[in-house]
């Protein structure tokens, strides 16, 4: 292990191979010039502990967290490099987004709604949020999921919000289920639907009765299209 001797426990010795350099007393160290060579496997050890561990293994470069505690890593703006400083592999920003790159392009990104992933996303499972509206007057929050329901419990007047921006496409379904006593409420939708021959399907109005409806926008829901995707189910 590569050390530092002396017979001055209050100095740190000037014959030390470490280049031009100063000190003020034996808890600080400063090197103005030149470079500290360890060979490999040697370690620098920091904590009582030796908690903290750097070194070259000869086939790879290691730092060990090895004391109680996490592992830190400060900086306002925080990137990662190839070697020879020529490709990025992520970069995070203080208070703002986190990339990924592949072979120096961005692939998958934070943004203030969640994620943006550019190219093909390939999952083993995929998996859509849900979420029960209620009311007389619900807000289908896209937001909130892709799969909505609401039970009826008067004639109801339907709002969309927060589509994503204009150039990305979105959809959701909603299930309507008329109330136990077979009321027959309505359901008005916004003006921003257009559905097949202009015209909006009429509800199923037994006891129970579930209707499926799917919307899709991809100008930021301008303009809805709507579709039913079944009625009078179970």
């Amino acid at each position: 292990m590569a050390k530092l001797t002396g017979t001055n426990p209050d100095q740190v010795p000037t014959n030390a191979d470490l280049g031009t350099m100063a000190y003020q007393d034996k808890d600080n160290v400063k090197i103005d010039g030149g470079s500290i060579n360890l060979k490999d496997n040697d370690k620098i050890q920091l904590g009582d502990s030796n908690d903290l561990i750097i070194y070259h293994a000869g086939t790879g470069s290691v730092i060990e967290d090895v004391g109680t505690g996490n592992l830190y890593i400060d900086a306002t703006n925080l990137n990662f490099r190839n070697a020879g400083k020529t490709a990025t592999y992520a970069v995070m920003n203080d208070g703002g987004s986190v990339a990924l790159y592949y072979n120096n392009n961005v692939k998958l990104s934070t943004v203030s709604t969640g994620v943006d992933v550019t190219g093909e996303f390939i999952a083993d499972s995929y998996n859509e949020t849900y979420a029960a509206t209620s009311g007389t007057s619900p807000t289908v929050n896209c937001h909130a999921g892709n799969a909505f329901s609401h039970t009826l419990s008067g004639n109801t007047t339907f709002t969309f919000s927060n589509p994503p921006a204009s150039g990305t496409a979105y959809s959701f379904s909603i299930e309507i289920i008329q109330d136990a006593s077979a009321s027959g409420y309505t359901v008005t939708w916004p003006s921003s639907v257009d559905w097949p021959a202009a015209t909006a399907p009429t509800l199923t109005a037994t006891a129970s009765a579930k209707d499926v409806f799917v919307f899709t926008t991809r100008d930021g829901g301008t303009n809805w299209y709507g579709f039913t995707a079944g009625q009078a189910l179970g």
